[in-house]
């Protein structure tokens, strides 16, 4: 026998839900069936959002600093920063990166002169709501800076931030996730839908024992696998 020698295997929105709904002990038959079972993935992306980190949805940019300026509005899907460093020479090879120091309101508050001039050394991060308000318009995350950058076209604040999982999307649409984590979201919308279909409850446990490990075991695999170093502090 020969294989196939294709290894494309995703599931499109439809798909996926009739799964999980197949794992339930139902049909997907309806317009609303679908209706539901999306806004229950999308719910899905956001606890794993609260889960952790999923590495997939990092990314980086870069913003050119003004002098003067210093709160600088993020993406409107960031959920938070990982790291920001501010980089000097961007486009010469002696280009050097300085991390700042992520600090808290507390700690902002307490800077005495907050417009100080200089090289930006911190910065305090107000996540927000990522959300769309319809009197105040979009409540975008933020970031701070301290010291307020003294010069134009000389720093470029670079940062990795954490965003958002892709909505689910129609029924055509693939998921905003590498296809190691297909188990593990068929099985939590699996569970998800488990409350909403008659006689899903009684699946409940089975559903949520296979959503704990399909997840686990992609969340152990989607990791950092560099090399860790650790060396002991001698003091004399």
């Amino acid at each position: 026998m020969t294989t196939s020698g294709t290894n494309t295997f995703n599931l499109n929105l439809n798909d996926l839900v009739e799964e999980a709904f197949e794992r339930c002990g139902a049909e997907l038959r309806t317009g609303y069936d679908l209706r539901t079972a999306r806004r229950s993935l999308n719910l899905l992306t956001i606890e794993w959002a609260n889960r952790g980190i999923n590495l997939w949805t990092v990314d980086t940019a870069t913003v050119p600093l003004i002098s003067g300026t210093y709160v600088y509005t993020l993406p409107i899907d960031t959920i938070d920063l990982l790291d920001v460093v501010v980089r000097n020479n961007s486009a010469t090879v002696s280009q050097s990166d300085i991390p700042l120091t992520r600090i808290t309101v507390d700690s902002y508050s307490a800077i005495p002169n907050k417009l100080a001039p200089g090289r930006p050394l911190q910065v305090y991060i107000n996540r927000q709501s990522g959300a769309t308000d319809p009197t105040t318009g979009l409540a975008s995350p933020t970031m701070t800076l301290w010291p307020v950058p003294d010069q134009t076209n000389v720093y470029t604040l670079v940062y990795w931030r954490l965003r958002r999982i892709q909505d689910a999307g129609n029924g055509v649409n693939t998921q905003d996730i590498p296809f190691r984590f297909l188990p593990a979201m068929t099985a939590g919308l699996a569970y998800h839908l488990a409350f909403k279909v008659p006689g899903g409850l009684d699946r409940l446990q089975i559903l949520k024992a296979d959503y704990d490990e399909q997840w686990q075991n992609a969340s152990d695999e989607d990791r950092d696998k560099s090399s860790l170093r650790i060396a002991p502090r001698i003091s004399y």
